[in-house]
């Protein structure tokens, strides 16, 4: 049991006290299971998503069936693609899969509409959130149309593995983390591994010099 989830969330720890009260009387907890889908394309969103506990990942898949990781939802954080699809009343045109086991709160959206409505403090507390994560997509689309794909795996790399020197992923997988084909990540880490940066196995990929690859990540 959850006694005060908006202490977990910058923004809601920052709401006057009456504005919190009002979401923990009107939001629900829910809790997803690892590899679980949290929303899909055939889903018109009905509540604003809080991620209380785990990460969610966010992709696209185009016709061809060529997907995209467009981010990911780290606990603490709210999802702006349920905001957008929300606001709009739209279905969602990607998929949230659960990266581990989740526990979120949702907030029904007639209460966040009278929240909005009602409540200056709340709906500046959204529309910020929903603009950092706005501007963190605008990210990706600048990298998948501009970006070296050398730079963009070395960087990926280093934020899957965080403190770990070694990280389970197929090369198709990291396809789908940075929308390419497998064929041309196989060569980037053909490459990485003559240099020595890595170590590759079946399935996992071990990262033997995290200064190099941070270096070239970081370069211009």
């Amino acid at each position: 049991m959850i006694e005060d989830w908006t202490d977990r969330f910058q923004g809601t720890r920052n709401l006057p006290r009456r504005v919190r009260d009002r979401l923990i009387q009107v939001a629900r907890v829910i809790q997803l299971k690892k590899g679980q889908q949290v929303f899909g394309p055939s889903n018109i969103p009905d509540s604003l998503f809080f991620l209380y506990e785990g990460r969610i990942r966010v992709s696209q898949t185009s016709d061809n069936g060529r997907e995209i990781v467009l981010y990911r939802v780290d606990a603490g954080d709210s999802c702006v693609l349920t905001t957008a699809c929300m606001l709009a009343e739209e279905a969602y045109n990607a998929e949230g899969i659960a990266e581990t086991d989740i526990t979120a709160v949702v907030l029904p959206k007639p209460a966040f509409d009278q929240l909005a409505a009602e409540e200056d403090a709340f709906r500046n507390f959204v529309f910020a959130a929903y603009s950092r994560r706005l501007i963190d997509l605008l990210r990706v689309v600048d990298d998948v149309a501009f970006g070296r794909l050398d730079m963009r795996l070395a960087a990926r790399l280093l934020e899957l593995a965080g403190d770990r020197k070694e990280i389970p992923a197929t090369h198709q997988q990291l396809a789908s983390e940075l929308g390419t084909a497998r064929e041309v990540i196989s060569r980037v880490l053909q490459d990485f591994q003559k240099r020595e940066m890595i170590a590759q196995s079946r399935g996992r990929i071990a990262l033997l010099d995290k200064a190099a690859l941070a270096t070239l990540a970081n370069s211009d």
